[in-house]
């Protein structure tokens, strides 16, 4: 258990966003003739809702009043709100949350090293909360990207998957993919808004029309797996699941594994960029 930084204007920012995207009826509320001003629900149904006066959820949403545990599920369950986005919504709002707290370590274990090191026919990156890709086994610098020709201040997943177009041509569906990441980063600060690397990578993507509008849409995810298909120079269409592993020794850092069912074309096509690659050193890392 801990509690998070408590940020009130993040709170509420998040709050209208998600009262916004809610219609009336996804919300359960009987249908009605009269136009409506606003997109969304409005303060007083998502009070009516929540079962707390209009003006108790207006201070919430203003800054004005820190909302107690029972008051937040509550909002919580108005707004439809998914398991991440709750999460999201009781770290702003300072709540104790049942997940451990999470603290950046750019320090690769041994054990974490080894595990690269083993990985000879699966794609391997470690990935810090914000998305920093600390390290990588040689399979993944040859289906994705060699991180180890990027300069250290660019060796971020999200600035890379927005501006080098090498790996940004690999999705075949580049918008979910990006999309996804920026969910993630969003779900980020609430534990750690005045993260310096996050601050910065914050700043440099400010220039990207599609980040900016995702970013403002307040939509937050913490996805574990899911399945992509990249289209290789080389080895042509991989589809990959992928599998998020977080280690309890050091729980600012992510390894995700590209996997393909065993005799698979894609795994084939592994294993044949594996043997390609066999000079290469075992675990490359920053």
């Amino acid at each position: 258990m801990h509690s998070g930084k408590s940020d009130p204007k993040e709170l509420g920012v998040f709050l209208r966003a998600r009262r916004t995207a809610l219609t009336p009826h996804q919300a359960g509320l009987p249908e009605t003739t009269t136009p409506r001003r606003v997109a969304g629900l409005r303060r007083e149904e998502v009070a009516r809702l929540s079962a707390i006066s209009t003006d108790y959820y207006t201070r919430i949403e203003q800054g004005r009043m820190r909302a107690s545990v029972p008051v937040l599920e509550a909002i919580a369950r108005s707004l439809r709100l998914t398991g991440d986005q709750r999460t999201y919504l009781f770290e702003l709002a300072g709540q104790p949350t049942d997940e451990p707290p999470a603290r950046p370590g750019p320090d690769i274990t041994p054990n974490t090293r080894r595990l690269l090191d083993q990985l000879t026919e699966s794609p391997a990156v470690v990935l810090s909360d914000t998305m920093d890709i600390l390290a990588w086994n040689p399979l993944a610098a040859t289906v994705l990207l060699d991180f180890g020709q990027v300069p250290e201040e660019d060796r971020n997943y999200v600035w890379l998957l927005f501006n080098d177009p090498r790996l940004r041509n690999l999705y075949d569906d580049w918008t979910s993919g990006a999309h996804s990441c920026v969910s993630y980063l969003r779900m980020h600060t609430a534990r750690h808004p005045d993260d310096p690397g996050l601050l910065r990578l914050l700043a440099r993507m400010a220039p990207h029309t599609d980040f900016q509008r995702w970013w403002q849409n307040r939509e937050v995810a913490v996805q574990g797996t899911g399945n992509k298909v990249f289209h290789h120079p080389t080895a042509g269409a991989l589809t990959l699941d992928w599998d998020t592993l977080n280690s309890p020794t050091a729980p600012g850092q992510h390894i995700v594994i590209w996997t393909a069912p065993p005799d698979s074309p894609t795994a084939r096509a592994l294993r044949h960029l594996a043997a390609v690659d066999r000079g290469a050193p075992l675990a490359h890392r920053v």
